[in-house]
């Protein structure tokens, strides 16, 4: 194919002719931390580690200290500018790195499962951060990681010797401001979807308690037991062994565990839940999950998860069939909005209960007997639609966000791929 005017064929593939190829130690001094001395000589100096250094970002939760002599303490001390990065990993997560910006209020050093990539003169140290973490994702130090047991190491000399094209130290400032306001979008995107969950999470405790009521609305409200509202029973004993590309949409308890939803509408897309193959004879109608039932896990690895659960909207009477591990509710009347059932869980005061009902140590479980003395306060039919329509535009709202959200981690990573390889120019 003939070459792109303005560009040169290199060992890491096509990029600018005024690009250089070259080790990473030419554009930075790289260092391997301290190793782990808990009885060695000097005062207690703070450090981070693995836990610290996540993608772009540095977490200060948990910071440990380990003994340093006011010598090691000056070589393996950080710095803000510096490029930290995950030497011993997981293969797919090894070399993942941010730029040290003095999150930790007090000078600190790091441990030897991280490297430091301090820039040289006309070097940026943002963009470096950038081209490194387009590495880790991309499996460029995957590559050559050496790997034992469950752990990669990146392996400092490994790290120094990666040849990496560079552009001019203009063109590295540019790439470097895109990608810094692609990651301010994205940022700005989390704080207003995490603002608006808190402003859904407070209107859910007033509205679904009755502390606040909606214009038009002053009836008393019933405080009623699980049991007076459902029917309970059991899921299908069935596995994701059993599972396959073909039979009745299935409903696993892991899926429930594992996601933020409130709701499964299989009035939309389907393609997204797994299958079981079993003849509909073999399964009870408990297991049969119909338009307005409620899905419960009955266990989880901790007390939020047991208040986990799913609301089925299945107007059109689909074969679903709850799985393993859950806990079917069957409204025993027609006194619940479906809708209403998406949120009508989630207060603190219901979730106080489960917590007080669960039982176990590693994994926590709520019975069917325990979920049936749950109790809630449930206003009449007019104003529970009137709530969960509230409720929904908040949500709706979120969704939103989070769609927009998605679409700028996509154009990142785009703009990632386009920038970093030459593909498209600032000069």
């Amino acid at each position: 194919m003939e070459m792109k005017r303005g560009y040169k064929q290199t060992e890491v593939g096509v990029i600018p002719e005024d690009w250089e190829v070259c080790p990473v130690r030419q554009k930075g001094e790289v260092i391997t931390g301290k190793a782990l001395a808990v009885n060695g000589p000097g005062p207690q100096r703070p450090y981070l580690r693995t836990k610290n250094v996540f993608d772009g970002r540095i977490d200060i939760d948990d910071v440990l200290t380990m003994p340093m002599t006011e010598e090691q303490f000056a070589q393996f001390k950080i710095r803000s500018g510096d490029v930290l990065l995950n030497e011993g990993q997981s293969l797919e997560l090894v070399g993942r790195c941010a730029i040290y910006q003095d999150e930790y209020p007090e000078p600190c050093a790091i441990q030897n499962a991280l490297l430091r990539f301090r820039a040289r003169a006309g070097v940026s140290e943002t963009f470096a951060s950038y081209l490194f973490r387009h590495c880790q994702q991309t499996g460029v130090f995957a590559q050559i990681a050496l790997q034992t047991t469950s752990v990669a190491h990146l392996g400092g000399s490994r790290f120094e010797r990666l040849r990496l094209p560079w552009p001019t130290e203009k063109e590295q400032c540019a790439i470097a401001d895109a990608l810094g306001d692609a990651d301010a979008l994205i940022e700005s995107l989390e704080q207003l979807i995490t603002k608006n969950r808190h402003l859904k999470q407070g209107a859910m405790q007033e509205l679904l308690t009755g502390k606040k009521r909606l214009p038009g609305f002053n009836g008393a409200w019933k405080t009623r037991s699980f049991d007076e509202l459902f029917e309970f029973s059991g899921g299908l004993s069935a596995s994701r062994d059993q599972l396959s590309t073909a039979g009745h949409l299935y409903l696993h308890y892991g899926d429930i565990h594992t996601s933020s939803r409130t709701y499964i509408n299989l009035g939309s897309d389907t393609s997204g839940i797994p299958r079981l193959d079993v003849p509909m004879s073999s399964v009870n109608r408990g297991s049969l999950l119909e338009d307005g039932d409620v899905v419960f896990v009955d266990a989880s690895e901790d007390d939020e998860g047991t208040s986990k659960h799913v609301v089925i909207f299945n107007p059109n009477c689909v074969p679903f069939i709850a799985g393993l591990h859950t806990i079917v509710a069957k409204g025993r009347d027609n006194s619940l909005v479906r809708e209403y059932l998406q949120h009508c869980f989630q207060t603190e005061t219901i979730r106080a209960q489960f917590k007080f009902f669960a039982v176990g140590t590693k994994v926590s479980g709520v019975s069917k007997k325990s979920i049936r003395r749950i109790t809630m306060p449930v206003p009449e039919f007019p104003e529970q639609a009137a709530i969960a329509s509230v409720l929904s535009d908040m949500d709706a709202e979120i969704e939103a966000l989070e769609s927009r959200l998605a679409k700028a981690r996509h154009t990142k990573q785009g703009m990632m791929q386009e920038l970093l390889t030459g593909r498209i120019r600032f000069v």
